[in-house]
């Protein structure tokens, strides 16, 4: 057997057949047959591929949530994806940010969006009396305890 290495440019997304013809091993009459590649994409750590759409996660804590925040989000290249949020974000909330997914495979001009979806980190620890009291004052909410199938 013979180890070819080649560098070659996928324009395929996850699932996707790459032809290249030509490429593969010669027929019995002489010609070469074409070379399939079929693209199976890495895991990303903080982002998930779909179409042309990014995914992801971002984790904000209990304090950010009440009363906003304001991030620069880095994504794959290195550009910072701003991310500010004046009011409420509650676990998960859903925010798109438009044309900062992939490039589409046919148009590359063309790009996708970029879906956030927040969790909220609430601390840890106990709050003493005073301070459940001082939350409760600032919320000035009633109970909304209630059960439902949320399956």
């Amino acid at each position: 057997k013979q180890w070819y290495q080649r560098r070659v440019a996928i324009t395929a997304g996850d699932g996707m057949t790459q032809r290249f013809s030509g490429k593969g091993e010669p027929h019995m009459e002489g010609d070469s047959g074409d070379l399939f590649f079929k693209v199976k994409t890495m895991r990303h750590p903080k982002f998930e591929r779909k179409g042309d759409d990014l995914y992801t996660n971002l984790t904000i804590s209990l304090q950010e949530a009440l009363v906003g925040f304001d991030m620069t989000l880095a994504h794959l290249d290195g550009h910072g994806v701003p991310v500010k949020r004046e009011k409420v974000t509650w676990p998960g909330a859903l925010i798109m940010k438009k044309g900062e997914g992939m490039p589409n495979f046919e148009d590359r001009n063309k790009l996708g969006n970029l879906f956030i979806t927040f969790d909220v980190k609430f601390p840890r620890g106990e709050l003493s009396s005073v301070d459940k009291d001082s939350i409760r004052k600032i919320l000035n909410q009633a109970s909304a305890q209630k059960a439902y199938n949320g399956l």
